[in-house]
């Protein structure tokens, strides 16, 4: 049996939108999104109806690997995604660029895309999410 590491972001009610951008920003496929709304309701505990419309929870893939969504649900605390960091690994360093180009979109990038010592172009980003991305190139120089 195989042991993969799964990205689990909890996003703040943005979930599908940030479902949506990295659809396009990543080629990411949506696999699964269930709302609050959608769920089974709990006679012991109303829904508000300001949560019915946000993310219980969504599975995309991106590539050979996927990450899972949820939003707060409404009064919960949230932290902004910094305590999430993921590295994106390809083999294509024009993948990797259109990664970077894509994900500095509205947010900041800590490392500029640069060939390293360990990788033909590595880069560190945060999104306009709050979420970290470490962009790596396999291969040699």
């Amino acid at each position: 049996m195989t042991t993969r590491l799964i990205p689990y972001l909890m996003m703040n009610g943005n979930a599908k939108e940030a479902i949506h951008f990295y659809e396009k920003a990543l080629d990411a496929q949506l696999l699964f999104m269930q709302t609050f709304g959608e769920m089974p309701e709990d006679p012991q505990m109303a829904m508000p109806p300001e949560a019915k419309d946000r993310v219980s929870h969504a599975m995309i893939k991106i590539g050979e690997s996927d990450m899972m969504f949820s939003d707060t649900f409404p009064g919960q605390p949230h932290a902004i995604g910094s305590q999430v960091t993921i590295c994106i690994s390809t083999d294509d360093k024009d993948k990797t660029k259109r990664f970077y180009d894509a994900l500095q979109d509205g947010g900041q990038v800590s490392m500029p895309l640069q060939e390293t010592f360990f990788s033909p172009g590595y880069a560190v980003v945060t999104d306009k999410f709050g979420v970290t991305f470490q962009l790596f190139t396999e291969g040699k120089q």
